[in-house]
Formats: C-alpha cells, structure tokens, sequence
C-alpha cells in the first residue's frame, strides 16, 4: 500500500523543485529502473503491480494498478515505479570528446541525446543551466537507462567554455560542412536550442563552425531536429 505521504512525495517529484529539495526522482519500467540499480543509484522506494519483477533484495512493495496510477508521471502506468536518490559528479577530464548543450529544452530531445552518448561513448555530457533536468521523468524514460552512464554537468556554459584549451565546434547553418572538415578526437561539440540555435554568448566564443549540409533538391528543410542533428554529428566525429 502507498501512503498518503508517499503518494504526496512522489507526485511533487514531477517538478524540478521538489526534485532539488528531496534529491530524489522517478524512474518507471524495469529495464530504467534495473540500469540505474546495477550503476549504484540509491533505492529509496520500489513498487510493482506483479509479483517476481525484481529480486527480493531490493524490497519491492506490491500495489494495485489503481495505486500506481495515483503516482505515475506516465499517461499509461508500466507496472513498477522507483524512487532514487539523484547523484551530483560534476568531476570529469578534457581529455576526451565532450558535448555540450545550450539551453536544451525538449524532455524527449533531451533524453534521446543522453542515449546517443551513451550510444557513440560520450561519457561527460555538460549542459547550460538553462536546459531541461535530466531527472524530469519524461527525460528519464527516454534515456532507457542511459542516464546511468553518462556523467551529466550542469553549469554556467559561456564560462565553462571560456575556460577551455579545447577547439569547441559549433553547429550553424552557415558553418562549414562536417563531411569537408578535419576533426579531431578531443574537443567540445555545442549544440544549440530547439528554435534559437546556439546563443550569442556562446557563439561568441565558438572556435569551429560546422555543419550538416542539406542534400535535398529544393533545399527548403530550415533545420534539423537537434536530437538527429546530434546523432549525425557525434557519427562523424567519431567515424573518423
């Protein structure tokens, strides 16, 4: 049974706010939530609508459908909910390739570019405080457990930039072609909001411009969702 003070928690953690009072967050679906117990993320609570999800160290409580819809962020409830401490490492190394995100908005963007690190071996991930929490629960679900092997920084983007020795490429329209550039393999790729693109602070201080050229006859396509520009782009960093 969840307990009204439970079911208080949990449904406050669907706010970033709440999310920074308590530490904690969501995750929901056994494949999310056994990535994030096998990286050592502290189990606060674990209900299950079945019976044999989990093993019976972890303590699953069982409830009812009707119990779990009370405190799911899902508009169609998966069978078990977990509730984890959220950790903050904000330690990492330049020596290796970086991505950096300014003011990132899109929960389901956001969560897709956390699995495409994971996907092409972008262990540090450093975002603008502008751009979404990589704990809402729609990131968390999109990440399908990603979350748990990428070390996400949050901080001040311009300065963190502005402290480098890194050649830091940035994604424009009118940058150079990605597939016409040399590139290497320690450096910081910036990748830019849903409808502004990079900033002019951060611009500013952009060591290479490139981009993905458009191939279409017409050439009427505006842009590329930032999520797909990403996957094409960390592809050809690291195919070469």
């Amino acid at each position: 049974m969840v307990s009204k003070n439970q079911i208080k928690l949990i449904t406050s953690l669907q706010q970033k706010k709440y999310r920074k009072i308590h530490q904690l967050f969501i995750a929901e679906g056994k494949k999310v939530i056994l990535e994030l117990l096998e990286a050592g993320f502290k189990l606060e609570f674990l209900f299950v609508t079945e019976e044999n999800i989990f093993p019976k160290t972890y303590h699953p409580e069982l409830i009812s459908e009707q119990e779990l819809k009370k405190i799911t962020a899902l508009t169609t409830p998966n069978n078990c909910l977990a509730v984890f401490k959220t950790q903050i490492n904000q330690n990492h190394t330049e020596s290796e390739l970086i991505l950096a995100l300014d003011t990132i908005r899109d929960p389901g963007n956001m969560g897709t570019i956390i699995r495409l690190c994971d996907w092409f071996g972008i262990t540090t991930l450093v975002c603008s405080e502008e751009t979404v929490d990589s704990y809402n629960p729609k990131v968390v679900q999109a990440t399908m457990g990603s979350l748990a092997r990428v070390n996400l920084i949050y901080t001040n983007l311009h300065a963190y930039l502005s402290e480098t020795n890194l050649p830091i490429y940035g994604t424009f329209m009118d940058g150079k072609s990605i597939y016409e550039t040399q590139l290497p393999q320690k450096g910081i790729i910036v990748m830019g909001n849903e409808a502004n693109g990079i900033s002019k602070e951060v611009e500013d201080i952009i060591t290479e411009r490139i981009a993905i050229p458009r191939f279409g006859n017409l050439q009427l396509t505006e842009s590329l969702n930032v999520a797909t520009a990403t996957a094409i782009i960390l592809s050809e960093f690291k195919r070469r």
